[in-house]
């Protein structure tokens, strides 16, 4: 069956030979190209986690080896891409103290997380703020503008008071002109970055018409772009359906944060499409087969409509499953591991628009205060380190059949290109002058 899933891969490039020859940039930056990822040309799967303490763990640079551990477990078991936190706003030991106030530190452990990344060969999707106040988030940017004399009365004011708009828009100015202090590179020239995201889960319960998130998304992608070129952008969405599409609102979990999974991914700027996926968190009082069939469901649904409406490549950024759960048992980490994997191989093999996963989260050894009940110590979990390595490897040999299709039509395409200039030169001449 697996060499058959790649002849079919085989039959799909062959039909689709004029691709290839369209993108021949080599400056190794994540492009999109309808539903596909491109690097250099080549369409790119990943297989990757998340990992929001890294920034945090290596502004010490005594406990730099972690991240360094990390990476290189991750690299050992085909691990391409890590999500990781941009973001530290008030409170201890900050990114950010205070509005366009940073902590050099802080940013010094970014730049470390970015400059080891590249040495392990593992790209980085990095997000900008938070929707919840673990690390500051939208309340701490709202506090520090009613501090100013705002009169703010929520949260939600994050998205539209122009105040706070303006110290989110200058973080963002900040991280994307950043020159990192280890290997010398501007952030917003580093292709080890892959992509920027606006928010991890943005939500606006205030307005479920969806129509603030909508107008923040589309002012801040707008904003992203008119100062980076080079990178991919995404906004940090958990995939929950809105108004464009009520016939799938009933795929939605029992409740409703004003975003929308359709309008929200076709703003021009945004490049492509995420999904979080949580059944534990948000079916909680189903059983376990319930909550497999509402993943199933959740995956297929987000598939289909990146596919056919988004147009773009879709990532599943989170999904996971705690063992505090009751009743858990590391088959059921494995089973839901599996489903999102299968989803994404079958779609990637076909040349669908699923392009790679990021489990939560990956911990190196000896980071036992970091534990959240979803983390994977691949020293540990030995099943589901075996499911991580078998999807990587299976992503690896999608990749790696694209690469040699285009070294094909690349040599045939020099060789047409020699037959042409022999002709030029011998128009004219007889046999055997």
């Amino acid at each position: 069956m697996k060499h058959l899933a790649l002849i079919l891969v085989f039959t799909l490039l062959i039909q689709q030979q004029s691709y290839f020859l369209k993108v021949e940039a080599g400056d190794d930056f994540v492009r999109t190209r309808g539903v596909h990822f491109l690097v250099n040309g080549i369409p790119y799967y990943a297989n990757g986690f998340n990992a929001y303490w890294l920034m945090y763990i290596a502004s010490d640079p005594s406990q730099r080896y972690k991240v360094t551990s990390a990476f290189q477990q991750a690299s050992s078991h085909g691990l391409t891409v890590a999500r990781t936190w941009a973001f530290s706003d008030g409170g201890y030991n900050p990114l950010q103290y205070s509005p366009n106030s940073y902590n050099e530190q802080m940013f010094k452990g970014l730049d470390f997380v970015i400059a080891e990344a590249r040495n392990y060969g593992i790209k980085l999707i990095l997000s900008f703020v938070d929707n919840y106040e673990n690390f500051g988030g939208k309340k701490q940017y709202v506090n520090w503008a009613r501090s100013q004399g705002q009169y703010l009365t929520s949260d939600d004011d994050f998205f539209t008071n122009p105040v706070v708009k303006g110290y989110y828009k200058n973080h963002i100015k900040t991280v994307l002109n950043r020159y990192n202090s280890i290997n010398g590179v501007i952030y917003k020239n580093d292709p080890t970055i892959m992509a920027w995201e606006l928010m991890n889960e943005p939500r606006c319960t205030s307005d479920p018409s969806g129509r603030t998130i909508q107008a923040w998304i589309t002012e801040m992608a707008s904003y992203v772009k008119s100062i980076d070129g080079n990178h991919l952008l995404e906004a940090g969405l958990e995939g929950f359906y809105g108004q464009a599409s009520p016939q799938r609102k009933s795929s939605n979990p029992a409740f409703d944060v004003g975003t929308d999974f359709i309008a929200n991914n076709l703003i021009p700027d945004i490049d492509f499409a995420t999904v979080h996926s949580y059944p534990d968190q948000w079916v909680s009082s189903s059983d376990e087969q319930t909550q497999i069939s509402f993943l199933n469901n959740w995956l297929s649904t987000h598939i289909e409509d990146a596919q056919n409406i988004l147009h773009k490549p879709v990532f599943f950024a989170e999904f996971g499953k705690s063992y505090k759960d009751p009743n858990y048992s590391s088959y059921q980490r494995d089973e839901l591991f599996s489903t999102v994997y299968s989803h994404i191989y079958s779609s990637a093999k076909s040349g669908g628009a699923a392009a790679g996963g990021l489990f939560w989260q990956l911990l190196a050894d000896g980071m036992d205060s970091y534990r959240d009940g979803y983390e994977i110590v691949l020293s540990e979990n030995t099943s589901t380190e075996s499911l991580i390595t078998q999807q990587a490897h299976r992503l690896y040999q999608i990749r790696k059949i694209f690469a040699q299709l285009r070294n094909i039509e690349k040599w045939k395409k020099a060789r047409e290109i020699r037959r042409a200039q022999w002709l030029g030169k011998n128009k004219g001449k007889g046999v055997g002058n």
